[in-house]
């Protein structure tokens, strides 16, 4: 079978220094929007155990193919104790036992032995040399499961996707995500008032996969708005039910979903970051937090118990960083069009799209365990990103194991002189660079070392 499954299955001096904005650009505040609630428990066996995606591999096929897990990080029951956190087990419309991906694909990740839910996996494989076992589906995958009727029709649906949209999803490096490429392919193929699938693209489709770094699910309870440009307004059930697109049905099964967001966002909001987890300098902290409040908190917004969080969107003009995400996917208006006249736009939970010319300020809660940083994964460390001079064009780092740097926070990373390969980050490459964000280089050493002891504290 080809490698286009994997992509789908595995699926962001002391002196305060003030933000100068391009006359006439200027940050806009987003404003809130009512959210759902529900029961945080419901919620996360939902995501775990759920049919959200209801087509996938027979259960059989799976075992042959990845075996039994090695690890059951969710303590799961009966047929989900055996396979892998980022699959469930649930029923097909036939009755068929398939494993389908779950949200935890793309919103967990292991780090130091611990599964972090929450944590954008920033160590997946979506280009075309994935290391997962594909040899088994390669040469019976496809014969198999037209061998066994019942088993062909639970998997057809997954299957038809996988052939229209699979070999335009891959990303030329390891450890950043297509999730938005995925999200435009998926649309263009479904029907806006119906759901129903499409054979052929209702509009064309831009080429470029541009790559993202999965932002953590817990930023999400202090946000307006959803995605790095927040152009996700409105419900964000009707966002976070993005994956039922691969399979859905019709809008019976998205209504059925929908009922579900309630307590799935409860679970969402209830998540907290990780403590930093060794002894902070609490006398730098402090003089970090005073630098912080007059250099970052501006966008950024402040933390303890009277801390604020500004919902500010940034012109491009301002943040300088690579602009190919928002000026492709972001932008593409066939997209926000689909959106905005969609079953999602429309009964008591609606969303839509608003476009914006530059990306949104996120909060910095945990941030010390979300490397790599920026919108596309670019800068490997906290450190580079207050100090651009520090910033690698071409760096590789271990992802098979955690090997992270406490003090710099971020990746343990190796410079190299050159790109090529997909464990190389090459920042020459289209929506791939570490421009802009210079407003730490304003800062001194000093300053910076203590800004980044005070980001241990969030």
């Amino acid at each position: 079978m080809k490698k286009w499954f994997f992509i789908l299955v595995l699926l962001a001096g002391s002196l305060a220094f003030s933000i100068a904005f391009h006359p006439g650009e200027k940050p806009v505040t987003v404003p809130p929007s009512p959210q759902r609630t529900g029961d945080a428990k419901d919620g996360l066996k939902y995501i775990i155990t759920g049919d959200y995606v209801n087509s996938g591999l027979p259960l059989s096929l799976y075992r042959l193919a990845f075996g039994k897990a090695a690890n059951n990080f969710l303590e799961r029951d009966s047929l989900n104790a055996d396979v892998r956190y980022d699959f469930n087990v649930v029923k097909a419309p036939n009755g068929e036992n398939i494993v389908v991906p779950n949200c935890l694909q793309c919103h967990a990740q292991s780090f130091n032995g611990q599964l972090i839910i929450g944590l954008g996996n920033s160590t997946g494989d979506f280009t075309k040399d994935q290391k997962l076992n594909s040899k088994v589906f390669e040469r019976i995958g496809l014969t198999y499961l037209k061998l066994h009727k019942k088993k062909y029709e639970a998997a057809k649906e997954f299957i038809n996707v996988g052939l229209a949209i699979g070999d335009k999803l891959f990303t030329d490096v390891r450890g950043v995500n297509p999730a938005d490429r995925l999200a435009i392919l998926l649309i263009a193929h479904r029907d806006s008032t119906t759901l129903k699938w499409q054979d052929e693209p209702a509009f064309d489709i831009p080429e470029e996969v541009i790559p993202t770094d999965v932002p953590a699910w817990w930023m999400l309870r202090k946000k307006n708005a959803m995605f790095y440009n927040g152009f996700g307004r409105g419900d964000f059930g009707r966002f976070l039910m993005g994956s039922t697109l691969l399979t859905v049905s019709d809008t019976l099964h998205a209504n059925r979903v929908d009922q579900r967001m309630d307590d799935v966002l409860s679970y969402i909001f209830s998540i907290q970051p990780p403590a930093y987890p060794y002894p902070i300098d609490s006398s730098l902290a402090g003089k970090g937090r005073i630098v912080f409040n007059g250099t970052c908190s501006q966008c950024h917004g402040t933390y303890g118990e009277n801390g604020s969080y500004p919902n500010l969107l940034i012109p491009e003009s301002t943040i300088g960083t690579d602009s190919m995400l928002n000026r492709s996917n972001y932008q593409y208006s066939d997209l926000v069009s689909w959106f905005n006249q969609s079953w999602f736009s429309k009964g008591a939970h609606p969303a839509k799209l608003v476009p914006f010319n530059g990306y949104i300020a996120p909060p910095l809660d945990g941030v010390w365990i979300t490397a790599p940083y920026f919108h596309n994964g670019s800068v490997p460390t906290i450190e580079a990103v207050l100090n651009s001079e520090l910033r690698p064009e071409y760096w590789t780092r271990n992802f098979d194991k955690t090997e992270y740097d406490y003090d710099k926070l971020g990746w343990k990373y190796q410079k190299l002189s050159n790109g090529g390969g997909k464990n190389i980050y090459d920042t020459h490459l289209p929506g791939y660079s570490n421009i802009g964000h210079y407003f730490g280089d304003h800062l001194s050493d000093c300053d910076r070392k203590a800004v980044i002891e005070y980001l241990k504290t969030l």
